[in-house]
């Protein structure tokens, strides 16, 4: 019964023919009708049944480096706030006082003892107990007999730390993260091993860059799965590592998909290179990897830098893409002989990501016209784009 209302609930925004015609074989399927990228209904009911329900991406760790560090984060409409705790782990709580509802943190801050609402000062410690109620019992009279504290302290999230990335769990009804992530961390684990994880360090002066696009979050997915976009959208690109070097990835089951290189060149000025992980396969040295990890995060993986691409959703058709950049040890990351090798790498990565805002702006645009079915694919070159569709589809149609 519960399906079958979830169901209903979905067939008032879109034809559900549709969306099952996507989980067909990749010869005959269609992609996800327009509903998915035009219509604010259905942006409601994505945000429930992917965003919420799945593991999410909503920032890194070396955004919050300090204890007391506490940064807000918006999830279409549902306020949340990363803290870092005094024992220097990573919480994530529904920004909201649970006395009267007010939003407690309006912007990134550093905060020395407790986290205190700006209505009536009630506050919390780091790992969200509820500490201080002032005057609750009249004036100058901070405690009372008839409420207890520990009722009131603030709602924690599931949340996860991945290399760096923060994953959340709002609805607390996704597998356990270990399993989640267990067929990634399996694939990456010939080139990238639990110790050599532990070396990746955030590059503080050329390590990030923001982009807002005018599309649908999906979209960023959807191009970044592929290469088959390689000639036209990323020429020069493509003559240093073309269509020709690139190769599939689909993760079974079916969490993640996107593209490798067999042509990776490290980057060089003067004798200066980057520091390489120690264990990585000696016979892959000139391969990466580019990961569409589902729902919003898309990686980079390379012998010696590692970048997290992470999408926050705004609106039907606004997406704002965050860029965060690492290297293997801090000689790489942060030292000053590497500093203008950083800034061409950031630079060159940008420069790729700008390249592909045309392709994914096209693309909401086209979703205007009402002729258009959700498309078709390449069986041959579409293979990881379709997956995610599917993905998405499943995630809508089932549970």
């Amino acid at each position: 019964m519960g399906q079958n209302l979830k169901n209903n609930t979905l067939s008032k925004i879109l034809d559900i023919k549709k969306l099952m015609n996507v989980d067909k074989s990749i010869e005959t399927a269609n992609g996800l009708p327009n509903e998915c990228y035009t219509n604010e209904q259905y942006l409601e009911y994505e945000r429930d049944k992917i965003f919420c329900d799945k593991w999410t991406v909503i920032g890194v760790g070396s955004s919050i480096p300090n204890a007391g560090d506490v940064k807000p984060y918006n999830l279409l409409g549902i306020p949340l706030m990363i803290v870092r705790d005094r024992d220097l782990n990573i919480r994530v709580f529904h920004n909201v006082c649970s006395h009267r509802g007010f939003k407690l943190i309006d912007k990134p801050c550093t905060l020395k003892n407790v986290i205190r609402c700006p209505y009536h000062s009630w506050s919390y410690d780091f790992i969200g107990n509820l500490v201080a109620t002032p005057h609750i019992g009249g004036l100058n009279i901070h405690n009372s007999d008839q409420f207890k504290k520990n009722q009131s302290n603030l709602k924690e999230v599931r949340s996860k730390i991945w290399m760096d990335i923060i994953f959340v769990n709002i609805n607390s009804n996704e597998i356990e993260f270990e399993e989640y992530i267990n067929p990634l961390d399996q694939r990456w684990s010939k080139f990238i091993n639990r110790e050599d994880q532990k070396l990746l360090v955030y590059s503080k002066d050329h390590g990030s860059f923001d982009l807002e696009v005018k599309c649908n979050w999906k979209f960023a997915i959807e191009n970044y799965c592929e290469s088959y976009h390689l000639p036209t959208i990323h020429p020069e690109l493509n003559k240093v590592s073309n269509i020709n070097d690139h190769y599939h990835i689909q993760g079974l089951p079916n969490r993640f998909a996107g593209q490798g290189s067999e042509k990776y060149e490290q980057p060089v000025k003067g004798n200066n290179k980057f520091d390489t992980f120690k264990n990585w396969e000696k016979k892959s040295l000139k391969n990466s990897e580019y990961i569409a990890l589902f729902p919003n995060v898309m990686i980079g993986l390379h012998l010696d830098h590692f970048y997290v691409f992470w999408l926050e959703p705004l609106a039907t058709n606004k997406t704002k893409e965050h860029m965060q950049m690492y290297y293997v040890g801090d000689k790489s990351a942060n030292g000053e002989e590497l500093k203008e090798l950083r800034k061409e790498n950031a630079r060159f990565w940008k420069d790729v990501m700008l390249e592909d805002i045309s392709a994914i702006e096209g693309m909401q645009e086209g979703r205007g016209s009402p002729v258009y079915n959700g498309g078709n694919f390449s069986p041959v070159m579409d293979q990881p784009t379709h997956q995610f569709h599917k993905w998405v589809a499943n995630s809508l149609l089932y549970r």
